[in-house]
C-alpha cells in the first residue's frame, strides 16, 4: 500500500496545483462582501449560465431578484433551484423576450407598476452567432438580443433607476468588442452578406458605447452603468459556434478549454462585484474586464460614434428622449 502514497500525493498535488491555477487565471471570487438587503435586482437571461449564477449570488446576498427570461419554464425552475438554495424566497420568474419589443414595453411596464425601486439592472442575456435570425421587429437577432432590446428595456426603467439612486447599471460585452464595427449604413446586414462573428461582435461594441454615452447622459443622477467582460465560461451561449460538437477538438483543447474557459459561478464573480462593492459606487461609464478595470477598444471609446449609435437606436426602437424623460413612440423601420 505505501509505494501507491507517493504517486498519490504527487497527483494530488498536480491536480491541486491545477486547479488553484484555474482559478487565478479565472480571476478569483468577488472580492467585496457587501449584502444589499431590500434592494430589487433585475437580471435578464438569467435561466441559466452567468445569468443564473449572477442572480444566485445576489439572491444570497439579500437581493429581491427578478429573472426576467423568454422562456418562462426554465425561468421558473431556475428561480425555484436560488430559491430553495439560497433560501431567499424574494426571487420571482418575469416574462421578457429581447427579440420583442412589445414584450419590452410590456415587462418595463408591470415593473413600474409593481416595484417601489431598482436598484442594479443587470443586462446580461445575449445570443452568440447564431443564423441570420431576425427580430420580432426585423432586427438582426444579435444585434437587436444584444444590444437593441436592452437599450430600450433601460431606457423605459431609467425613472425608476434615478427614483431609487444611488442605483447601478451592468451592461455585459465581451472581449469580442474589439473587433467590431459599427457599420451605419448597415446596422442590421441587410445590404451585405451575413457574418455571425463580426455580427456578434458589433453587437458587444454597441453595449460598450451605449454604456459611455448611457454615463455622459446620467451624470449627476446617482445611477452608474459599467460595461463587463465577464470572460469566457461553459455555457449555452456558444451553442451555434460548433465549438462542443468536434469530439477530437473537445479531446486535443480541452485540457486548455478547462484553464482558461471559466465556470459559470466563477464568470459571475466580475458581475457581482460590479452590482454590490461598495468602492464601485460612483464609478461609471467604465469598461471591466473580469474584476479589474481596462481601457476598451478605441471606437468604443469614440463619443460621436457614441452619440450617433443612439440617436440611431432611438429612432429604431420607437424612443425619443424629451428634457431627460423617455416618450414613447411607435418604432420604425429598421
Amino acid at each position: 500500500m505505501s509505494r501507491y502514497l507517493l504517486p498519490l500525493s504527487a497527483l494530488g498535488t498536480v491536480v491541486g496545483g491545477a486547479v488553484l491555477l484555474r482559478d487565478y487565471v479565472a480571476g478569483g471570487s468577488c472580492p467585496s462582501k457587501a449584502t444589499i438587503p431590500g434592494k430589487t435586482v433585475i437580471v435578464t437571461g438569467a435561466n441559466t449560465g452567468i445569468g443564473k449564477q449572477t442572480a444566485l449570488e445576489l439572491a444570497k446576498r439579500g437581493g429581491n431578484i427578478i429573472l426576467a427570461c423568454r422562456d418562462m419554464e426554465k425561468c421558473e425552475a431556475a428561480a425555484k433551484d436560488i430559491r430553495r438554495e439560497t433560501l431567499n424566497h424574494q426571487v420571482d420568474a418575469w416574462h421578457l423576450d429581447l427579440a420583442s419589443l412589445k414584450s419590452i414595453r410590456e415587462f418595463a411596464a408591470k415593473v413600474i407598476e409593481e416595484k417601489e425601486r431598482v436598484d442594479v439592472l443587470i443586462n446580461n442575456a445575449a445570443v452568440m452567432r447564431c443564423p441570420h435570425w431576425t427580430t420580432e421587429d426585423g432586427f438582426e437577432m444579435q444585434f437587436g438580443v444584444n444590444y437593441l432590446g436592452h437599450f430600450l428595456l433601460t431606457n423605459l426603467l431609467l425613472d425608476k433607476l434615478k427614483a431609487s439612486a444611488p442605483s447601478r447599471i451592468i451592461n455585459l460585452s465581451s472581449l469580442a468588442h474589439i473587433a467590431g464595427h459599427i457599420d451605419f449604413d448597415d446596422l442590421n446586414w441587410q445590404k451585405r452578406k451575413y457574418d455571425t462573428k463580426a455580427a456578434y461582435c458589433q453587437s458587444k461594441l454597441a453595449a460598450v458605447l451605449f454604456t459611455r454615452e448611457l454615463s455622459r447622459r446620467l451624470q449627476g443622477s446617482g445611477v452608474t452603468v459599467n460595461a463587463l467582460h465577464p470572460g469566457v465560461a461553459r455555457t449555452e451561449l456558444g451553442r451555434h459556434t460548433g465549438m462542443h460538437s468536434s469530439a477530437f477538438s473537445s479531446f486535443t483543447l480541452g485540457p486548455i478549454f478547462w484553464l482558461l474557459v471559466k465556470t459559470p459561478q466563477l464568470a459571475a464573480q466580475p458581475c457581482t462585484y460590479l452590482a454590490v462593492a461598495e468602492e464601485l459606487e460612483g464609478v461609471s461609464g467604465k469598461y471591466f474586464d473580469g474584476l479589474k478595470e481596462k481601457a476598451p477598444a478605441p471606437e468604443a471609446e469614440d463619443e460621436e460614434v457614441a452619440r450617433r449609435l443612439w440617436a440611431e437606436s432611438a429612432r429604431m426602437v420607437g424612443l425619443e428622449m424629451a428634457h431627460g424623460s423617455s416618450v414613447k413612440t411607435q418604432p420604425l423601420p429598421g
